[in-house]
């Protein structure tokens, strides 16, 4: 039997299953064939931050950002650059705080940029401040292995 993973599409929120062997074959959404994994973090808002922390079966890393901070936005690219290298096996996520007050406030976010992953529906590690794309890629590998 093959084992199957529920990733949520970036794009339309669709919850599609995925047989796990197939992840890294550039999979589309059943419901709007959009590219489920294309390289790039997906914008979250308080709706769409809940189904994909509690429906994708892959890990979670959010970033969680402001327009107006300086770190994040030098941080902005090092963290599409670790889209890159670590779709599809974690989904990588931005939540801008000065819109989503409430959805920072409901984790804590007491500085920005923090990046937060979660597994399982649970975060697993925090860490604040600006980070470059291979200490990102580090960071997140460590916490998963």
């Amino acid at each position: 039997m093959i084992d199957s993973l529920h990733i949520v599409c970036p794009k339309c929120a669709a919850v599609n299953r995925i047989p796990s062997p197939r992840l890294g074959d550039g999979p589309n959404c059943g419901k709007c064939s959009s590219p489920l994994f294309n390289a790039h973090p997906v914008e979250l808002n308080a709706g769409s931050f809940q189904r994909h922390l509690q429906r994708n079966d892959i890990p979670l890393l959010v970033d969680f950002w402001a327009p107006w901070c300086g770190p994040c936005k030098m941080m902005a690219p090092a963290f599409e650059q670790a889209a890159a290298q670590l779709e599809p096996r974690v989904r990588l996520a931005k939540v801008n705080t000065e819109v989503e007050q409430a959805l920072g406030a409901a984790h804590g976010i007491r500085s920005i940029p923090t990046l937060a992953l979660f597994r399982n529906g649970r975060e697993v590690a925090r860490q604040a401040g600006a980070m470059g794309a291979a200490d990102i890629v580090r960071w997140v590998r460590s916490h998963l292995s």
